[in-house]
């Protein structure tokens, strides 16, 4: 039995007839798609509805289903449009560390500047054009590398998921503190100085230590900590891989 595709993949795809009846559309996707970008943008992405869209639009609801049906194919073809941006092109002879860190940093990049799109659920493995084009210049860094096929995409999966975290937190930790008015430094100092008045070395004797030391202090950028935990993350990816090349079996 032939697999039935999603309506949004089809339309990602190029896959879905246009309608030969009636009225010529005075519409196109693309052009509801960025407006429905555009809302998430600058209004979050709770504000976008099929009404709100059309409204922007200046047409009729009902205009917008001839083209989309549901708001849940509108929400899959504005995350395929945020990763528009082609991913870094594979350098010949790069090592894989270094082919996944400009992979990630880009990633991160994009993630952070279409925040909207870190609110959208996960509703299932990449389908979309935009995303498999991802995922193949990610595969194509880990070729060389020794890792099974499935284990590769695995590798993959962790990656873009530690940097969906990293992205989310540092979009939430934005947010905050523009309802604040404070800089992050400011805040971490904050935060630091009423820790040492509540903490207590008897209760939580490792915490108190920390917060001693001034930890909360230190001047430490969402991008600085990205780029810790990346660094982390490559080296056990990097033990992954030296494991696999001594025991090629175990891939």
């Amino acid at each position: 039995m032939a697999e039935v595709l999603p309506p949004s993949v089809e339309i990602a795809w190029g896959l879905r007839d246009r309608p030969t009846k009636g009225p010529k559309p005075t519409l196109h996707i693309d052009r509801i798609v960025e407006a429905a970008v555009q809302i998430a943008a600058t209004d979050g992405l709770g504000a976008v509805s099929m009404g709100r869209v059309a409204k922007e639009l200046g047409v009729g609801t009902m205009s917008l289903y001839r083209h989309v049906g549901a708001k849940d194919e509108l929400l899959v073809l504005m995350t395929e449009a945020a990763y528009d941006t082609p991913p870094p092109a594979a350098v010949p002879g790069e090592h894989w560390r270094e082919g996944l860190t400009r992979w990630a940093q880009r990633l991160f990049e994009v993630s952070t500047t279409n925040s909207w799109v870190l609110r959208m659920p996960v509703a299932g493995p990449p389908a979309t054009p935009n995303q498999l084009a991802w995922m193949e210049s990610a595969l194509t860094v880990l070729a060389g590398s020794g890792l099974a096929p499935g284990r590769q995409i695995e590798v993959i999966l962790l990656l873009a998921g530690f940097v969906r975290t990293e992205a989310t937190t540092a979009s939430d930790l934005a947010t905050a503190l523009a309802t604040t008015g404070s800089s992050e430094q400011e805040a971490m100092e904050a935060y630091g100085r009423l820790m040492t008045k509540l903490v207590t070395p008897q209760r939580f004797p490792q915490v108190a230590a920390a917060f001693a030391a001034g930890v909360a202090e230190e001047d430490d950028s969402p991008v600085q900590r990205f780029d810790f935990g990346l660094t982390v993350l490559l080296d056990g990816i990097g033990a992954l891989i030296d494991k696999t090349v001594r025991s090629p079996g175990r891939s």
